[in-house]
Formats: structure tokens, C-alpha cells, sequence
């Protein structure tokens, strides 16, 4: 699989990592949203041990690989210009017109 990312989606992404660590992983989340899953992109530590890494530039993104049959190969994940959320597509269709970020990353103690 690979992410076509452009500048604005490259700037919000990394302001969502916030100049920490991080890993961005697509995920179907079911908890909670009593339907078949909504699709975030987590911001999570490390991989977990079914995680794969299916893209490292310019961030490194993962997906579970039992999630990885729900996407296609080549994919843009574009940031929405006057909102907090994006859009990701391929050349097949719409995958998400309103997917954000979720971090679940440890707090920072300082």
C-alpha cells in the first residue's frame, strides 16, 4: 500500500505529531460506534505485533494486517483546507470524507 500525501496533509500531520514520535496508523474503529467501524488514523507509539509498516515517507504509517484487505494499494489522503479532518481516496472511491486523528500516544510528563 502506499499514501499519496500533499503539502497541507504533510503540514497537518506533523502538527499532529507535534515534533514527537509517533507512528500514524489506519484503523477501522468499531468501539463504541455501534456500526461496522469508523476509519481514523491513529497516532500511536510503536506497532503492535499484527501492525505491518506499509509506507515510511514522509511519516511512517501502519495498518493492522487483518485490516489490510479494507484498503488499496495506492491511496491520497488529502486535509480538508477550513477543517480539522481529511479525506482519503483511491483511484476506486471514497474511503472516508471525514476521518481524523486520534492520539493515543502516553502523556508527556514534563
Amino acid at each position: 500500500m502506499q499514501i499519496q500525501l500533499d503539502p497541507l496533509t504533510v503540514r497537518r500531520l506533523g502538527e499532529s505529531l507535534d515534533g514527537r514520535p509517533g507512528f500514524l496508523k489506519l484503523f477501522y474503529d468499531t468501539e463504541d460506534c455501534g456500526c461496522n467501524g469508523v476509519l481514523v488514523i491513529q497516532i500511536v507509539d510503536s506497532p503492535n505485533a499484527t501492525d505491518i509498516v506499509f509506507q515510511n515517507e514522509p511519516y511512517t504509517f501502519l495498518c493492522d494486517r487483518q485490516q489490510e484487505s479494507l484498503f488499496d494499494s495506492s491511496m491520497t489522503l488529502a486535509a480538508e483546507e477550513n477543517y480539522p479532518s481529511y479525506k482519503l481516496t483511491s483511484p476506486s472511491g471514497l474511503f472516508s470524507s471525514n476521518l481524523r486523528v486520534k492520539d493515543l500516544r502516553l502523556a508527556v510528563e514534563g
